[in-house]
């Protein structure tokens, strides 16, 4: 398995799905990022409060700050990670080629059905795969704004270790 099919196949994810993923990283975003703020832990407060009046136990470190310091690592990683999603879907539904030269370059070529935004293959394996191309990021290179018909056949390029990162082969598309 070839690290860089993995990490395309990761990133074609938010590239294939950027009108969702806007949505969805633009508004978590918000949310992680104020989750990874020192006062938003579940008892942060209180414990503040306690420690201000002298109520604390004075026996080591006070119970749960652990806990509270891993949550807002976490917070602030998927936060980060969201940001990234977020630029990755922005940059697809621009038109930008995120992960569609790649797989264009590197992929293996096969026949494909169109089904209204659905596209149906078969690998070289013999796995059948139907996958979304939709309206807003079409998974379509070099020629995004290609026209392609339903149920018109059309060549497909994916990644041998993972189908799921697909793209239609305009060049060789019929006319």
């Amino acid at each position: 398995m070839n690290p860089m099919d993995t990490l395309i196949w990761l990133v074609d994810f938010p590239a294939s799905h950027g009108y969702a993923v806007v949505f969805i990283a633009g508004f978590s975003t918000l949310g992680l990022f104020a989750l990874s703020a020192r006062g938003a832990v579940p008892g942060e407060a209180l414990r503040r409060v306690r420690e201000r009046e002298g109520l604390l136990r004075s026996a080591g470190r006070p119970r749960g700050e652990i806990g509270g310091r891993v949550f807002r690592v976490a917070a602030r990683f998927l936060a980060f990670l969201m940001v990234g999603s977020l630029a990755i879907g922005i940059l697809s539904l621009t038109g930008v080629p995120v992960t569609r030269a790649y797989i264009h370059d590197h992929g293996r070529p096969t026949t494909a059905t169109m089904d209204g935004d659905w596209v149906t293959f078969t690998t070289a394996e013999g796995v059948e795969y139907t996958l979304e191309s939709n309206f807003f990021t079409p998974a379509v290179y070099p020629d995004r704004d290609v026209y392609l018909p339903s149920g018109e056949p059309v060549v497909v390029r994916y990644l041998p270790s993972h189908p799921q990162a697909f793209v239609i082969d305009s060049e060789q598309t019929p006319r």
